[in-house]
Formats: structure tokens, C-alpha cells, sequence
């Protein structure tokens, strides 16, 4: 296909805003086509991939184009990356470009560093290299280059998911089961699934499929007294109600009442009445404390670094660093303790990030652990073996893009003695 220059104008300009890394990259595309509503579905589709592709393999791009600039970056991407050939770049080319882009084209990476081949900053190629080893962390890198599937909830409480893929075949939508989650559907592309009547209707909701699964960890029964106490938007809230049939009382927690806001239009088109939104001033906040020791099931899904996620968010490589999953390290762990005071004896607790790195994930439960003896941990294996979902799991989770096609996920599941 030949490409529009303007077009590819819209790319540059998107992509020379977004390297620098002034906030999130979804938000910033967003505004950017809320700016420029001239464009169309596929006009927007391929300025999209084509500035997630440089964000995803900046480094590499570099290497090939031998240049930092947002143009030599976008064209070495639509060429290596997108795979569009000399003559479909030939009307958006400058003088000169065609040599730059034929040389970047042809580049090999014999030379590269293994975090330039990773497409990962220095810090966190060897940080990766030492917890997984080299071989490993190669392929996970890889994996989280790869864009994502687009996966879907039913909301099992409503429907089953074999009716859900026959409203789906009857509208054209190419989908099937996904391997883990019993609720879990994987579509074929990116169709407007929010004006699916599927999706209005409430029968069905976005989330990934390792997402899906933590509902299952923390499986909820009818009548008890939950709390998702990281609740964001609510997306895990909802599963938790899905499993709990709508009965019992589910509390979705957050600091952010702007995040919690958006659950109340959700909870409503799912047919949800059982959340209670609460926002909390902070992790001593006087309602969390009148529910200290009530609460059967207690999920901490804690804000991380998000590199799980880096199919979906490839920005996040880039904004953070070191220092900052130290320090996230510290308020996990600050988070893990305060939600842990809501639960009764014999009751769970599951803490879980989209992180990688142990630092965010094994070290906060080990800290845990060691500091309050009275939690003891459950094995994520025989919880999910129980519920007949057929993954492989030891005593905490972890789920990885190459090897479960989901984002990566890790979980530990604790029970207060």
C-alpha cells in the first residue's frame, strides 16, 4: 500500500511528542486524535501502531537509523518494523531519506548490545538478565514486544461464554475461548468492541486474561465480605462480583476517587449493586480501620512499574527507572500491610502486581512474611487446580506474554492463621 504524507505528518508529530515522556503515552495518543477528529478509523489505526512501534523498539531503532530524531525513527520503523517497502515510503520521502532508510532497513544487530537487541534500557536488561538469566530474559524481552490480544470478560453472572462466541460469529468478530481463564475470550484484531451490544448490555468486559485470573486466586464465595483495596477503575472488582453472584458486600478502595468514579457506570451496565466505592485519604483512613479484621478475601492488585504491561504500555520502559521501583518497592510493601489489617483470621489475602521484577514482587511478599509470622502463604497452584483452570503454578504465580500469552502478571496468595 502507499502511504499519505500526511499521514505519516500525523505520526512524526505524535512521536516527537511522546519521546518525551511527559506523561502516558495512551493519554497523549488519546488527546491527540480527540485534536484531530478528521481522522478516520484506519487513519488512526496506523498512526497508532505506527508510533507504538517506535516506542516499543526505540533502542533498536536507534542502532539501525544511527539517529535519535522522531522522523529517522518513525521511517526506520515503517520500514524494519511495519515492513512497508522502498516504493510504498517513496511519496513520503525527503531528499536523501531513501539511502538513510535502505541503510536502516538492511542494519544487523551482530554488533548490538543485548539490551539494544531487548529493546530495554541498560538497568533493566541487566537486572532482567540477572533474575531470569540471559537465555530467558531474551525471550521474555521479546515477548513484550509483541502488541497484544484484545481479551474479554463474560460476565458469567449474566450469560456463559459459549453464547457470548455465537453473538460474537453472528457479528462478523473472529474470537475463541482463552486457554486459562473459564470467563476469558480472545478476539482476532481490534474491533469496536464498546459498540458491541455484547459490551453495552454488560455482558461482557475488557480485561486481560491474566487479569481474569486473579479473581480466581482470591475466589470470592457468596455472602462474604470482600475488598479490592487498590480498585482503580474496577475492572478486578467486577470479576470479584461476577464470582460472588452480586451477593455479599464488595468493597472497591482506592485513593483515587477520580479512578472509583468510573466504576459506578460499569458496576451499572453489568447489573452490579453489591460494590461499595470508598476512597480512602490514605492507609490509616478511619473507614479502612472500622473494617479491621471483618473481611474474608482482601486483594492488593499494588500500583508497580507496570513492565508487565509493556505490550500494551511500551512508554513505561523508558519514564521509569531504577530509583523508582525502589521506591515502589517501599510503598508496595507500606500498601501490602495496611490492606492486611482488614483481614480476619482464616481469611486471604492476595497481593499482585503487572510487574517483572522480583524487587516488586517476591521481595515484598518475603518483607511481608518475615514481619507478620501470622500470614501464612497458600499455593497459587492448588487454588487454581481447584477450580479446575489447567495452569501450571507453583506456590505464587507468575504469567509471562511468551509463555501464556497474557500481560506479565505475578501473585501470592496468604491466609491469616
Amino acid at each position: 500500500m502507499k502511504l499519505h504524507l500526511a499521514l505519516v505528518a500525523h505520526a512524526e508529530t505524535l512521536v516527537g511528542e511522546l519521546l518525551r515522556f511527559a506523561g502516558p503515552a495512551d493519554q497523549a495518543v488519546s488527546r491527540y486524535f480527540r485534536a484531530h477528529r478528521e481522522l478516520g478509523q484506519n487513519d488512526r489505526a496506523f498512526v497508532a501502531e505506527a508510533v507504538y512501534a517506535v516506542l516499543r523498539r526505540k533502542r533498536s531503532l536507534e542502532a539501525a537509523a544511527k539517529s535519535a530524531a522522531p522522523r529517522a525513527l518513525l521511517l526506520a520503523a515503517l520500514s524494519r518494523v511495519q515492513g512497508f517497502s522502498a516504493r510504498a515510503l517513496e511519496g513520503v520521502l525527503r531528499a536523501g531519506e531513501a539511502s538513510a532508510v535502505a541503510r536502516a532497513r538492511a542494519a544487523s544487530d551482530e554488533t548490538w548490545t543485548a539490551a539494544v537487541r531487548a529493546d530495554l534500557p541498560d538497568w533493566l536488561w541487566q537486572r532482567l538478565e540477572a533474575e531470569q538469566g540471559t537465555e530467558e530474559a531474551m525471550r521474555i524481552a521479546q515477548g513484550l514486544l509483541n502488541p497484544a490480544p484484545l481479551d474479554l470478560r463474560v460476565n458469567l453472572a449474566r450469560t456463559d461464554r459459549e453464547a457470548a462466541l455465537e453473538a460474537l460469529a453472528v457479528s462478523g468478530i473472529d474470537a475463541a475461548q482463552t486457554p486459562y481463564s473459564p470467563a476469558g475470550i480472545r478476539l482476532e484484531g481490534k474491533p469496536a468492541i464498546n459498540r458491541h451490544p455484547l459490551f453495552e448490555q454488560g455482558l461482557v468486559e475488557v480485561q486481560d486474561e491474566g487479569s481474569q485470573l486473579l479473581a480466581y486466586l482470591v475466589a470470592p464465595r457468596r455472602g462474604e465480605m470482600v475488598a479490592d483495596f487498590c480498585a482503580g477503575a474496577g475492572g478486578k472488582t467486577l470479576a470479584l462480583a461476577m464470582l460472588m453472584r452480586g451477593t455479599g458486600r464488595l468493597y472497591a478502595m482506592d485513593v483515587s476517587a477520580k479512578r472509583l468514579h468510573a466504576l459506578a457506570p460499569r458496576a451499572a451496565r453489568a447489573g452490579i449493586s453489591s460494590v461499595h466505592p470508598l476512597a480512602l485519604a490514605g492507609e490509616g483512613d478511619i473507614r479502612a480501620k472500622r473494617l479491621a479484621g471483618k473481611l474474608d478475601r482482601v486483594l492488593v492488585d499494588a500500583p508497580c512499574s507496570g513492565f508487565g504491561t509493556l505490550r500494551r504500555n511500551p512508554d513505561l520502559k523508558w519514564r521509569h527507572d531504577a530509583a523508582a521501583v525502589a521506591e515502589l518497592a517501599q510503598k508496595q510493601f507500606s500498601i501490602l500491610r495496611a490492606a492486611a489489617r482488614l483481614v480476619k483470621p482464616g481469611g486471604r489475602l492476595v497481593y499482585a502486581t503487572c510487574s517483572i521484577l522480583q524487587a516488586e514482587n517476591e521481595a515484598v511478599v518475603e518483607q511481608f512474611t518475615v514481619a507478620h509470622p501470622e500470614f501464612a502463604a497458600l499455593s497459587c497452584g492448588e487454588l487454581l487446580a481447584a477450580q479446575r483452570i489447567p495452569l501450571a503454578a507453583g506456590a505464587q504465580l507468575r504469567l509471562w506474554p511468551h509463555l501464556h500469552g497474557t500481560d506479565g502478571f505475578f501473585a501470592a496468595a496468604l491466609e491469616r492463621r
